[in-house]
């Protein structure tokens, strides 16, 4: 139910409901490819301002640390600003991020990658509001094109992002801000909507009121799936062609592979949410999709020649681990705003786990001069997520489980 009188929803044509569902493309279109656009060309950024491991690591990090900061924010604004103007937001602050890259300044470029978080964090909390909203009876059809969409964006973006900065010595830093044409175009695109002022649903407000939900040994096992799974795979998404280029791949090839790994990380949902409605519970198939991910980690330590196959079946292992740790968000809650609380909760300490992923892996690198102990943690963490994974894909509810209600 939203706080809404009435949804727009039911007095649209078939013209203003295809325009808004290309604006949420073109919105979920800027929710990673930004973030993770500077992993193919980090080695060059490094060169450029002379960064250790650990500086560089910061850059993939602080949009993290701004994801768990500002999504308990978002849906303050969206209450005060309505859901559309708070997208056109996340919108102007993306591209204001993305515009700070054409100044050679090292302090700027951190500023500007953490505005980028602030406005991917606005996006990827009201996104499923104004879907749920809009699209109340295909909300798994629109959720899975609207990943499917960050993926491809994204996946495109780190395979191009090479080529473009060599092209007519373009250079990494012009090539990282060419991105904001596409943000310029999603603005454009989105101002349709900005008639509107609906506010959020009242389970996203109350998501930012976290009851006794902490109690709950259920909500653990949840949060922690997701965290795990958020720290190896953020590791990937900065370092992996940095991991490929130490195993013999050129940074052209690295930057395709880690497009590669993006894009089959977003091609899950088309599988698995059909599935989902068939399983008794999810135990299983939770803990072998983590374990495998631990498994290919490994692949690509010793056995780096067959890094194609290793790149796309994390990708896969990591989109699907996320899409059923979402799941079991609804799954295991018997109402809106158990689940929403459940949402905040996992939200903020899995942005929080995965913020450190980055850093921590330049700093064991930079300490041991190679990738192995980084790879051995990516494993590490996927196998507790496997084991996170087998206790919270149990067919049992919060309030079944052990924790006092």
């Amino acid at each position: 139910m939203n706080i809404a009188l009435s949804s727009p929803s039911s007095q649209r044509t078939l013209l203003s409901s295809t325009v808004l569902v290309l604006g949420i493309l073109f919105i979920a279109a800027n929710l990673r490819a930004p973030v993770t656009g500077i992993a193919p060309v980090l080695e060059q950024i490094i060169l450029s301002f002379e960064l250790t491991a650990t500086q560089a690591g910061m850059l993939t990090t602080l949009p993290l640390i701004a994801f768990a900061i500002a999504s308990p924010m978002a849906a303050a604004l969206a209450k005060k600003q309505g859901l559309e103007i708070s997208l056109f937001i996340a919108l102007l602050l993306i591209g204001l991020g993305l515009a700070s890259r054409l100044i050679n300044s090292v302090i700027v470029l951190y500023i500007g990658t953490a505005i980028i978080g602030i406005g991917i964090a606005i996006g990827n909390v009201l996104l499923p509001s104004l879907i749920k909203r809009d699209f109340a009876h295909k909300v798994a059809v629109m959720t899975s094109t609207y990943v499917l969409a960050m993926g491809i964006f994204g996946g495109s973006y780190a395979a191009l992002i090479i080529p473009l900065a060599e092209y007519q010595q373009m250079g990494w830093r012009l090539a990282l801000a060419t991105y904001g044409l596409l943000t310029a175009l999603s603005l454009i695109v989105w101002l349709p909507q900005l008639r509107l002022h609906t506010k959020p649903s009242k389970d996203l407000i109350d998501s930012t009121k976290q009851s006794n939900i902490w109690q709950h040994a259920l909500a653990w096992h949840i949060t922690l799936l997701l965290g795990l799974n958020s720290f190896f795979t953020y590791i990937m998404l900065s370092w992996l062609p940095s991991i490929l280029m130490e195993g013999g791949h050129s940074a052209e090839k690295a930057g395709v592979l880690q497009g590669a790994f993006q894009v089959s990380s977003a091609l899950p949902g088309i599988i698995l949410i059909p599935l989902l409605a068939k399983l008794n519970d999810q135990r299983i198939l939770t803990f072998s999709l983590a374990l495998l991910a631990g498994f290919c980690s490994l692949g690509l330590l010793y056995i780096p020649e067959f890094a194609e196959i290793w790149s796309v079946t994390l990708g896969f292992c990591s989109g699907a681990c996320f899409i059923l740790g979402l799941s079991f968000i609804s799954l295991r809650t018997h109402n809106q705003h158990q689940a929403a609380s459940l949402s905040g909760m996992a939200q903020c300490l899995g942005y929080l786990l995965a913020a450190t992923g980055p850093i921590l892996a330049g700093a064991l690198h930079s300490y041991f001069n190679n990738w192995s102990a980084v790879l051995w943690l990516c494993a590490l963490a996927s196998t507790l997520c496997a084991v996170f994974g087998y206790l919270g894909g149990r067919n049992i509810t919060l309030k079944h489980s052990n924790c006092k209600q």
